[in-house]
């Protein structure tokens, strides 16, 4: 019985502790949308992405260019030198069938790399705000499905980051169905 009284009182204490906890939401992908760094980052994944698609455009021209060649002039090559061309022609199309695939994998790749350093530069600001405002848990708004009351610390990490900061909404919940 005296197990159970201290269990009962150790329990009220951690839940009292845990309720006395700050807790605070963000939309990171907002925050990192807002970031000075984002247009320029976002700007050189639109040029990679055409110069991928201009290297796609190339490669069905030349194939294109092969074909009409080989179909041209097919009916005076030796019968070994029509397979071989056959070859190149077929290795040719598996390349430019390949390569829409091989290029949005190129492209997560690149905008993985150019993201990482915003995500990593977002991470410590809101860590920083977390450490200098006392919160306890800082959420992202993204990932919560049901969850306590809490503030919207976007402008506080904003601020701490130099972004200009928006219009301050009121303590946010996370919406609940």
């Amino acid at each position: 019985m005296k197990n159970l009284i201290v269990a009962g009182v150790m329990a009220l204490g951690f839940f009292n502790a845990s309720a006395q906890s700050k807790i605070g939401y963000i939309n990171t992908d907002e925050l990192i949308g807002s970031m000075p760094e984002a247009a320029k980052a976002n700007q050189e994944l639109e040029e990679y992405k055409k110069d991928l698609g201009q290297q796609y455009q190339d490669m069905v021209a030349d194939f294109n260019a092969k074909d009409s060649v080989f179909s041209k002039d097919s009916a005076k090559l030796s019968p070994s030198l029509k397979e071989i061309k056959r070859q190149e022609l077929f290795a040719l199309y598996q390349k430019v069938s390949g390569w829409q695939q091989q290029g949005q994998e190129l492209y997560q790749q690149e905008a993985q790399k150019k993201g990482a350093p915003l995500r990593d530069k977002a991470l410590q600001a809101i860590k920083a705000v977390a450490k200098e405002n006392g919160y306890a848990y800082i959420l992202d708004i993204n990932s919560i499905i049901v969850g306590p009351p809490g503030d919207d610390v976007i402008n506080l990490v904003k601020k701490k980051l130099g972004i200009k900061e928006t219009a301050a909404p009121p303590a946010t919940t996370p919406k609940r169905n």
